[in-house]
């Protein structure tokens, strides 16, 4: 049975609350199985009969907002994916002189548009870089994200809805979910 990684987008910043406990035995009990959760941030893992990711996709966000109350776009990469996008972060340069002090990915539900990957491609701030590269946006950081222009809002400006996530958490994921 196929098994798939959901990144879900902005849940457990107020008023957004979803309990991972609560999400495993509800997922659980509506088809999934071996369903798994790390931290609060909403990263699940399912296995699954369904064949088709957008049937998956479809039916975790229903499920979710049916019993939580809001809508919780689900961002789906499988256990290779997710270990292939780790294989690729280890192979980029840092490009930041002096070298990064954070990093992280963003992951979109689709590839962004050329005009989109061009203004990352393109973007210049100070101890800021982007590498973008097919559903994921790469991020070194030389400064807290509150201090940084870039913010997942500022990736999802182009049309796609995207959800990112600290490197060191897409270490562990790949590290115990990945293929």
């Amino acid at each position: 049975m196929p098994t798939y990684v959901a990144f879900l987008r902005a849940v457990n910043v107020r008023p957004r609350w979803v309990k991972m406990e609560t999400l495993r035995i509800l997922l659980s009990s509506n088809g999934f199985s071996d369903v798994e959760t790390y931290i609060q941030s909403g990263n699940v893992r399912v296995t699954t009969p369904m064949r088709s990711a957008a049937k998956v996709k479809a039916t975790l966000e229903e499920i979710i907002e049916a019993e939580f109350g809001f809508p919780v776009p689900c961002i789906l990469r499988t256990p290779a994916e997710l270990s292939q996008i780790l294989h690729l972060v280890d192979t980029l340069p840092d490009p930041l002189p002096g070298g990064a002090t954070r990093q992280y990915v963003t992951l979109y539900d689709a590839p962004p548009t050329d005009e989109h990957t061009q203004r990352q491609v393109q973007w210049d701030v100070p101890g800021e870089r982007l590498y973008p590269h097919g559903r994921e946006t790469y991020w070194w950081l030389a400064k807290s994200t509150h201090e940084a222009k870039v913010s997942n809002a500022v990736l999802e400006r182009g049309g796609n809805v995207a959800t990112t996530r600290d490197l060191k958490v897409m270490r562990t994921l790949a590290a115990t979910w990945g293929a």
